[in-house]
């Protein structure tokens, strides 16, 4: 026998391939190519060209083919146009054509021939029937009904004289006994689509199936069908071929996308035991030579091969040894490489003690080991599921949802989360405070500075300056005032009014602090009474080094400083005031008219008494050095927090703290994207293990990132079937497209169809109109079809 790959290419591509009893011979056939070559020991040769005559016709043109396993001369054709045509190579005439069958009204997908006896034939047609025929009557004897849109493929049983299996499009096998052609004896659903192949063990009542599902199935038929084996395809299986003298080897061939052939050990289904890439387009057949190690394959691409297991590829080989994986109970299973070389001294006793294997056990080496470790804290799992379903992450203020999931988290014994939400609480939810909450009426002027940090003015009368606090200003001494009382800009005491030492003021002042980012300095009451006001004097030097500890500039206002020029530059007096007078102030402020108050009483009209200014100090605030305060940005230390937790494992707390920010988390400058998204998808994951679905929506309706965003916008559609032929029903709800009832969508109370939400009971299945079954369920219990069924309404 030939032990060499070699090849041949057609005129066309063969859709099937048979081999003659003792291996020497290789039939072809297609749609435009049907011929028999000899196998010799370097080619293929031409022996016999079947697609001659005058009358070339649809008999021609096969989907299968198969060789008579007695008679060396037989071959037998399933036609396109529903053609069971037998040729005979013993004919002396030109054509080989015996004879046809015209028994199917559709086209044929299958012929078999009986392992033992030479005259029996089965096919398998489109039309859901198998028929027998008998080849000394040229009749067929026996046909079979499936009940189903197609059958793709027949074969006769080596172990069970007068049994034959059957596959079809709905995805179920069927077993059949020749003798009761009335009823298939076994019957069960091997795959959830078509299945295109089946092929029975040579040793075992194995039967193995191939299906669109991209699996291939191992049923152990010896009794009640069990499955022993699934093998997972990247593709959908079209061929299968069991391995000769190998229980556990079954070659493979894709429809589609796939063009290798593959041959898997059924022990190990997830990688092929070796693989042939010679063809460069789909293989359509595949057919073992008696031999283990060589067999013949068809293709797409018009080539016939010969193909040699020692010019196979071994995936095995290559395959990653290293690999972890977890489970929702927190277990984890770890495999790693070992090495697999024996120790010297112990290769001759271990050859000894150890019995060889015979071949068909031999298997592929395997250089890693598998560890699993099983999680004994059960704690951990009951934590992960309490937090996922109480954790409020939106719809609440940001100190609200922190206070809320730190008592989650409190009560469940996490201390170091429930830490967590408060320092995200501190951080970014306390109240930054302000110059004044509460304003003079009409002397204020505030504008929001770029920092974040308000810019007030103060108004005093015409022929005073106004004190101005903002970036900017130049000089050696700076002052700063606090406000005081009365409706008159800055406090300032109109003389023009009837107003006693004895007369209330309004209580509009300052609340007291002044805000500076997330810090709040004390600014001090001032009282304004019958006697005098106690000058107010601040050791900044002293809060600079021991109680306040910061610096005032180069931070909160950008390096510049807060310019109070308060230099006294002449004496002024007013006559009925209870209280030392203060000085006039001058800068480069803008002047009064441009508040809103510039209409109040002048202290410098003409009507108004002579003010003389007398040289004195600032009786209130002198500052002879500007401390500095820095900005703190808290968002290095929100990173590394949350960079920790998920260091530890703990994404949930990672995911949750990044959710409940909000548009806040955009300070997270250090925090790139890609590590977000990590998160947010390891925390998708594991809710997925719990089955805590509803908080996995939330999560992904709360994400910002546009891949995990995407992931509820894919749309799950679930078709009901037909009650009477089971047929999904696509096109519409209430209407089957094969039988056209709609009885299924009647509802059961008005007995009209339901042609929009359509309601029914899970325990009897009985339904129909919403409106109607909520009024029905209000003054009765039972099944409005009288069924008997206590329904129950929720």
């Amino acid at each position: 026998m030939s032990s060499r790959t070699m090849c041949i290419t057609q005129e066309g591509p063969a859709n099937a391939l048979a081999l003659n009893k003792d291996y020497s011979q290789v039939v072809i056939a297609g749609r435009n190519v049907f011929k028999v070559f000899s196998i010799e020991e370097d080619e293929f040769v031409e022996n016999c060209n079947l697609r001659v005559g005058k009358n070339l016709n649809l008999n021609f043109s096969c989907n299968d083919v198969a060789w008579n396993t007695i008679e060396d001369h037989i071959l037998a054709t399933a036609a396109t146009n529903g053609a069971v045509v037998l040729w005979n190579l013993n004919r002396l005439s030109r054509s080989k054509q015996e004879h046809v069958f015209m028994d199917h009204k559709r086209t044929v997908n299958k012929v078999s021939f009986h392992t033992s006896e030479p005259t029996w034939l089965i096919s398998g047609s489109q039309d859901g029937t198998m028929k027998c025929f008998d080849l000394r009557t040229r009749e067929a004897t026996r046909t079979f009904y499936s009940n189903t849109e197609s059958v793709r493929d027949v074969q006769f049983s080596p172990h069970l004289h007068h049994t034959f299996a059957a596959v079809s499009e709905n995805g179920n096998v069927q077993l059949w006994d020749l003798r009761r052609p009335d009823r298939c004896y076994q019957q069960f659903t091997a795959h959830s689509g078509p299945i295109f192949a089946c092929d029975w063990h040579p040793e075992v009542t194995w039967l193995a199936t191939a299906s669109r599902d991209k699996t291939i199935k191992v049923w152990d038929l010896a009794g009640k069908p069990s499955l022993e084996y699934t093998i997972h395809t990247i593709a959908s299986v079209g061929h299968i071929k069991w391995r000769p003298q190998r229980k556990y080897h079954i070659a493979s061939c894709a429809l589609v996308v796939d063009c290798s052939i593959n041959v898997w050990d059924v022990r190990r289904p997830y990688i092929p035991f070796a693989a042939f890439n010679e063809h460069k387009d789909v293989a359509t057949g595949v057919a073992w030579r008696g031999d283990p190690h060589v067999f013949l394959s068809t293709s797409r691409d018009c080539t016939l091969y010969q193909h040699v297991f020692q010019d196979a590829t071994r995936p095995a080989s290559k395959a990653n040894p290293q690999a972890i994986s977890l489970n929702s109970k927190g277990d984890v299973a770890y495999a790693c490489q070992v090495n697999m070389n024996p120790v010297r001294g112990s290769a001759k006793l271990s050859g000894i003690l150890r019995k060889a294997p015979p071949h068909s056990e031999q298997f592929c080496q395997v250089n890693s080991v598998m560890h699993r470790f099983l999680s004994k804290n059960p704690r951990e799992m009951r934590c992960f599921h309490e937090c996922a379903r109480r954790y409020i992450l939106t719809g609440r203020p940001l100190s609200d949802i922190c206070d809320h999931n730190a008592a989650v988290a409190k009560d469940l014994n996490r201390q170091h989360v429930s830490l967590v939400w408060s320092v995200v609480k501190t951080l970014y939810s306390s109240k930054v405070g302000d110059f004044g909450q509460q304003t003079p009426s009409g002397n204020v002027s505030r504008e929001e500075t770029g920092l974040g940090v308000p810019q007030t003015t103060l108004g005093t009368s015409t022929g005073a300056e106004p004190i101005s606090t903002g970036v900017g200003g130049d000089g050696d001494q700076h002052s700063l005032l606090g406000g005081g009382g009365g409706e008159t800009p800055g406090g300032a005491m109109s003389a023009g009014e009837d107003e006693t030492e004895t007369d209330e003021t309004p209580e509009q002042h300052f609340n007291g602090r002044i805000g500076l980012g997330n810090l709040s300095i004390p600014q001090g009451d001032f009282f304004f009474g019958d006697g005098e006001m106690d000058p107010l004097s601040v050791d900044f030097d002293r809060m600079n080094n021991g109680m306040m500890g910061m610096s005032l500039s180069n931070g909160l206002l950008g390096g510049s400083h807060i310019l109070l020029d308060a230099q006294v530059q002449q004496d002024w007096t007013l006559p009925s005031e209870a209280f030392p007078l203060r000085h006039e102030i001058q800068d480069r402020s803008p002047p009064p008219e441009q508040f809103p108050n510039h209409g109040s009483p002048d202290l410098n009209d003409h009507d108004s008494q002579a003010v003389t200014v007398e040289d004195q100090p600032s009786s209130l605030l002198n500052v002879t050095t500007v401390p500095q305060i820095g900005l703190w940005d808290p968002s290095h230390i929100m990173v590394e927090m949350l960079k920790h937790h998920a260091s530890l494992g703990d994404v949930q707390t990672s995911a949750s703290v990044l959710l409940a920010l909000g548009d806040q988390r955009r300070s997270l400058t250090t925090l790139d994207e890609a590590t977000q998204e990590q998160w947010l998808l390891g925390y998708l994951d594991t809710l997925t293990r719990y089955r805590l679905w509803d908080v996995g929506t939330q999560v992904i309706q709360l994400a910002w990132i546009p891949s995990v965003m995407q992931l509820n916008q894919q749309s799950t559609t679930v078709h009901t079937s037909c009650g009477h032929c089971s047929k999904l029903l696509q096109r519409t709800g209430w209407l089957c497209d094969r039988c056209h009832s709609s009885e299924c969508a009647m509802c059961s109370v008005c007995h009209q169809v339901v042609r929009g939400l359509y309601a029914w009971c899970q325990g009897c299945s009985h339904g129909g109109h919403l409106a109607h079954l909520q009024e029905w369920w209000q003054v009765n219990k039972q099944c409005p079809t009288g069924c008997g069924h206590i329904c129950e309404y929720s």
